[in-house]
């Protein structure tokens, strides 16, 4: 549907269309206002509906292929029309106006073969028009397509590191229960807490650091019960990054890679270093944790680092925000990048 300006420029530019060739029979042909003002009209008029006919036909019907033959032969139909009936009627009105009776049975070829190239113009614009409209459409269900396929997937993404964590979870506490039942209870309590935070923040994208460290400390605490001495932590936070956001539940899977890396196969204690700073207007989280070049890396999936590149590349279309190094020392550098620049309430 025609927006109301474009139909009323429309409006315009048919009343200019008859208004010049009235002036041009009047003027260069030397007929009279009368005449003038009825070859015009009644000319234009069929004209403009033979337009409109020819629109609906196209819009409602295009065939898929001959698209050109078509249109040439219903411009061809309806110029031919249009020079019969104008030129029909305009001989019944002016029947007693000998000379101009004559020019209409004289330009009846010439009349039709403007209204023929006329109406082809008309034809193909058409065309053109509800092709671009159709790609439009389909551009936007591609998109919509796309979109609901991207939220699908991080929200699959999202879900399947709870399981992820809830097992290994379940596996200390399976362990702890044997040597340690006070501590198994205590991991129990702690673990229950944490989904059921995890529970509440279900429908939430965007979380400030301040809330993605209250869970992160939760997951710590599980931690801290299943390790107890042997894990350390050092953990700073710049004061201006607090209300800063990032994708929520995307931290607990470095953490948990650094524990799992930082003390399998050792006895002694290790130092978990997380830092979160702001730096080029990206909230900068730095995560740390010893490692032993010698030892074969610890068994599992790799499920958890490979789901966080995959939903930063699905938020940001950038594999470059989640990097990892090996440092001196036998140090293991792990560096979140979150841009800030960014539609808060944006969902899955």
């Amino acid at each position: 549907m025609l927006s109301k300006s474009v139909q009323k420029a429309g409006v315009m530019l048919f009343v200019a269309w008859i208004v010049a060739f009235v002036l041009l029979f009047y003027y260069t042909l030397n007929f009279n206002w009368y005449a003038s003002v009825a070859d015009s009209l009644i000319t234009n008029t069929l004209l403009a509906l033979s337009c409109l006919v020819v629109g609906t036909i196209l819009r409602f019907y295009q065939p898929k292929q001959e698209i050109v033959l078509f249109v040439v032969i219903l411009a061809i139909v309806l110029s031919i029309s249009v020079s019969f009936l104008s030129t029909y009627a305009l001989s019944m009105i002016f029947s007693r106006y000998q000379t101009y009776v004559s020019f209409l049975d004289v330009s009846m070829p010439f009349r039709s073969i403007v209204l023929f190239v006329f109406l082809v113009w008309c034809a193909f614009a058409n065309v053109l028009w509800y092709k671009l409209e159709e790609q439009s459409e389909t551009q936007e269900r591609l998109h919509t397509a796309q979109s609901l396929a991207k939220e699908a997937e991080l929200n699959k993404l999202r879900h399947q590191l709870q399981p992820h964590f809830l097992f290994n979870s379940l596996n200390s506490v399976y362990a702890l229960t044997i040597v340690n039942p006070k501590e198994a209870g205590t991991m129990i309590t702690k673990l229950a807490s944490f989904l059921r935070g995890t529970l509440k923040r279900d429908d939430e994208v965007w979380v400030s650091v301040a809330e993605e460290m209250e869970y992160i400390q939760l997951y710590l605490d599980i931690e801290k019960v299943r390790f107890s001495h042997r894990l350390n932590l050092d953990i700073q936070i710049d004061d201006d990054t607090l209300a800063l956001c990032l994708p929520g539940t995307l931290l607990q899977p470095i953490v948990e890679n650094a524990i799992k890396f930082g003390l399998y196969n050792t006895s002694k204690a290790i130092l978990i270093s997380v830092n979160v700073k702001l730096e080029n207007s990206m909230l900068k989280i730095s995560v740390q944790n010893p490692y032993d070049p010698e030892m074969k890396a610890a068994g599992g999936t790799g499920f958890g680092l490979t789901a966080i590149r995959r939903r930063l590349y699905l938020l940001f279309a950038d594999s470059g925000l989640l990097q990892t190094a090996a440092l001196e020392d036998n140090i293991y550098l792990t560096t979140l990048k979150i841009p800030q620049t960014y539609d808060q309430n944006n969902t899955y």
